[in-house]
């Protein structure tokens, strides 16, 4: 008896499972199927759906947030959608573009028509009911889009409208929106509109929601909702209050953004110095050439990046997924292709100037405006166009403040090169003789160092440090045969307060004069913000003349 009711209740869960198997997987083919439906399809039987009908259809099209949706809408109210009846009865639905002919509404697909066929067509237009039916979705069409981006875009503007209709739509989002920054969107959004169409206990909710997420976007609305307590005689109300608060908090918030962006550029712009400057501070060190070409070799390292995407795009394409990899190939290409030049160079004419710091500095300046006529001469005297690759569009945000990719990137590098410029110096043959030259050339030639090759290697290698940095620069700005003259300056600041030949103190003032540019720049602008940099390096170099770490080698005395 015992074991029969145990098997008779096994069998009643074994049916009820295998009937709530069956339901679950009727309801998944349901779904399945719906999703199979394109937003084209439901919207070519709307066209021609009885009245009856069109409303079941609208609320089927409601669930799609595909932008086609408005495109083909548009043509439809405009009379760009026609019908087509076969000898059978048959009607198509054929959408009408200049610049693209006949397409089926209903798949998007290019359809070729007789001149009889065109000619027999009908135009269709969307009845008023539908019109009004269909505005109301074309506006939260957004908030259903595959891209975050454009739910976030489309939540902003519904917002920013205030208009009580975009209330509920921007609820029901909420409640099934998984992305937690389209969330925080639409809750701007959503506290945005209620400052205007919600009750006193709403608007002070909305308030208290705004100051928790520091909308800087709703300053001009809550100046509004503090106007409107003003007027009634309530300035001391909790609403009024609130404002207030929101007010203090968004503006403290403001100015800390406003502060992490102006370091990080400066952060950034002291990377760019520090890769251009790190050769410069080399062959300065070692060999006392003041090279007024280096800023030449950072256009060598633009415009070889520029021919390196060129490259790209004549083997594979630009829209193509190997595109993207030009920058990465163009960072050793522009070294070498720097490096080698610089050696030449070397051979041919810099040997002949050391100790010579008057007649380097105006040959090297000659050098350096021959090498800008022959960009001119092969490239031409407008700048160049290099694109950034995909992988380094779009930026990375936290607490209101972006950073982009791109300078992001350069900062990566710029400690690459901080940490491949140690190694050599630190771990090879070729930094212990740079070293030892550095410090006493006329020992270590006696000691048995080719200090002819060692000024060859050294000079090459600064050469080719500056040409990273014109690739660099290459995706922050444009690319023509004066886009190192804006650095040169700069660079031979970085070295003199740094120290000649010191890379320590050329990474630290790098760091320092790019930060303390971009930091002073907001409030006394870009020109008196660089004179005022200026300024300050002559009040320290009064105070400390041999930079930060002054070399005690004697070999600097001679």
């Amino acid at each position: 008896m015992y074991m029969s009711s145990i098997r008779y209740l096994f069998r009643r869960a074994s049916l009820g499972s295998f009937f709530q198997l069956l339901c679950c997987s009727l309801f998944l083919i349901t779904i399945a199927g719906a999703q199979d439906r394109s937003a084209r399809l439901v919207l070519s039987e709307l066209m021609l759906a009885e009245k009856a009908d069109e409303a079941g259809l609208i609320e089927e099209l409601s669930q799609y947030g595909d932008p086609e949706i408005a495109v083909i809408y548009e043509a439809w109210r405009t009379g760009g959608v026609y019908t087509l009846t076969d000898a059978s009865g048959d009607v198509r639905l054929l959408q009408f573009a200049e610049q693209t002919g006949w397409s089926s509404v209903a798949t998007g697909d290019p359809v070729e028509l007789t001149e009889a066929e065109a000619e027999s067509t009908q135009k269709e237009r969307a009845s008023r009911g539908v019109r009004k039916a269909m505005l109301g979705l074309l506006d939260t069409l957004g908030l259903k889009a595959d891209d975050p981006k454009e739910r976030i875009d489309s939540a902003i503007k519904m917002g920013q409208s205030q208009k009580l209709k975009f209330v509920q739509a921007l609820e029901d989002r909420l409640q099934i929106e998984t992305d937690e920054e389209v969330k925080d969107a639409i809750r701007e959004a959503l506290a945005i509109s209620l400052l205007a169409n919600g009750n006193d206990e709403q608007v002070l909710t909305a308030v208290q929601e705004l100051t928790v997420l520091k909308s800087s976007a709703s300053r001009g609305f809550l100046d509004k909702v503090l106007k409107s307590q003003v007027e009634a005689g309530a300035p001391d109300s909790d609403i009024a209050l609130a404002v207030e608060k929101a007010h203090r908090v968004i503006e403290e918030h403001l100015k800390l953004v406003d502060f992490v962006g102006s370091f990080f550029r400066g952060f950034s712009t002291g990377s760019v110095l520090l890769i251009v400057s790190f050769g410069l501070a080399i062959t300065f060190g070692l060999m006392g050439i003041i090279n007024m070409a280096h800023g030449e070799f950072v256009a060598i390292g633009g415009y070889t990046t520029f021919m390196v995407q060129n490259f790209f795009i004549r083997t594979w394409g630009a829209e193509s997924a190997a595109f993207g990899w030009y920058f990465v190939v163009a960072l050793p290409v522009s070294f070498l292709v720097a490096g080698f030049i610089g050696l030449l160079l070397e051979k041919s004419i810099i040997r002949f100037l050391y100790r010579r710091p008057l007649e380097s500095l105006l040959c090297t300046w000659g050098i350096s405006m021959v090498m800008q006529q022959m960009f001119r001469l092969i490239f031409g005297a407008a700048n160049v166009q290099v694109n950034v690759p995909n992988w380094l569009m779009g930026s990375v945000g936290f607490g209101g403040f972006d950073m982009s990719y791109t300078r992001l990137m350069i900062v990566v590098i710029a400690f690459g090169v901080i940490i491949a410029t140690w190694l050599l110096l630190r771990k090879t043959s070729l930094g212990l003789h740079i070293r030892a030259v550095m410090q006493n050339r006329s020992m270590a030639s006696s000691l048995g160092i080719p200090v002819s090759r060692v000024n060859s290697m050294t000079f090459a290698l600064g050469c080719g440090l500056a040409a990273i940095g014109g690739c660099v620069l290459s995706q922050i700005g444009n690319v023509g045969p004066l886009m190192g003259q804006a650095y040169i300056v700069d660079s031979f600041m970085v070295v003199v307060i740094g120290s000649v030949g010191n890379l320590l103190g050329a990474g630290i003032s790098a760091m320092g004069i790019g930060m303390v540019d971009q930091l002073l720049q907001p409030s006394l602008g870009p020109v008196m913000g660089k004179i005022t940099v200026f300024f300050v390096i002559i009040l320290f170099l009064q105070w400390r003349p041999g930079g930060l770490f002054p070399s005690r080698s004697r070999s600097l005395d001679d």
